[in-house]
Parts: C-alpha cells; sequence; structure tokens
C-alpha cells in the first residue's frame, strides 16, 4: 500500500511538531521550508489537521501551529484513516470487471491492508520522533538551500 503525498506531509508535518520542546508553536513556513512542501498545500494539511484534533494552530502575531495532544496519543492509523481520501487498495466496479464476486483478489488485499492499518495501530507519533536528538538536528539545519547547490563554473 502506497500513501498519498498528502498523508506523507501530514506525517512529516506532526514530526517536526513533535521534536519541538512542548508546547512551543512553529509556522506554517518553518514546516514547508524544511521539508521543501509547498506553502499552500501544507496550509490545506494544517487545516485538516486541526479540524480533526491532531495540532492546534493560534492565527496573528505570536501565531503558530503545535501539537493538540501528547505525541504519545497520536495514534498512527488513526492518522493515516483521517488522511487518506480512500483507503480501497482495489475498485473492482470501477471499470467493472468481468470477474468481480469470482476473484479472491478483493479479499486479500483487504485482508493486506487490514494487517497494514493494525500495525499501524500499535504505533503513535512518538514512536517516530523517538529520543533520537538526531532526528532534531538534522530538522533545525538552517542552512540556505542556494548554497548547498554546487556552483556552476563557466568555462573561459
Amino acid at each position: 500500500m502506497q500513501l498519498t503525498k498528502y498523508t506523507d506531509f501530514a506525517l512529516r508535518t506532526l514530526i517536526f511538531l513533535g521534536i519541538q520542546p512542548s508546547g512551543e508553536r512553529v509556522t506554517i513556513t518553518q514546516v514547508s521550508e524544511h521539508f521543501d512542501i509547498p506553502r499552500n498545500h501544507l496550509i490545506k494539511i494544517v487545516h485538516h489537521l486541526a479540524k480533526a484534533g491532531f495540532i492546534d494552530t493560534v492565527r496573528g502575531k505570536g501565531g503558530g501551529i503545535r501539537l493538540g495532544k501528547p505525541s504519545a496519543e497520536i495514534n498512527l492509523r488513526e492518522l493515516v484513516e483521517a488522511t487518506e481520501e480512500t483507503l480501497r487498495p482495489v475498485n473492482c466496479a470501477h471499470p467493472c470487471c468481468p470477474i468481480a464476486g469470482h476473484c479472491n483478489l478483493q479479499g486479500i488485499l483487504f485482508g493486506a491492508q487490514e494487517a497494514f492499518l493494525n500495525e499501524l495501530g500499535k504505533h503513535t507519533l512518538a514512536d517516530l520522533c523517538g529520543s533520537d536528538s538526531n532526528m532534531s538536528e538534522l530538522l533545525h539545519l538552517t542552512t540556505d538551500r542556494a548554497a548547498q547547490k554546487p556552483a556552476i563554473r563557466a568555462h573561459a
């Protein structure tokens, strides 16, 4: 099963928030820049995450986003179910499959999907954030992206 970019970006956002000091707010721009996520797309994701209770948002000067509950209470299955538009691994009705109803593929795929979701259900955001200070260091790098690109030298 492959998750959509929407869910991928939601996970990255929550991980970034999860490694922040307790209660500290960050801006959408900070998250966008750290993960190179289009800001307008991230605004939609943040709105969705806030409506679902995963994060809190504060508008205006000094505002920002932060986790809406402790990372140990954010279940990964619940997050995926909240952010994925559809979790159907196969759609036998469109286009109409001539062997629908007589094929075991749909049942097998749904079973595999349920195993995938059950495994996610055993984990929380805290498992992703962990105690690995290296992740925090990686996500707090403030390097200039332009400076990271190799210089192109003109040949004389």
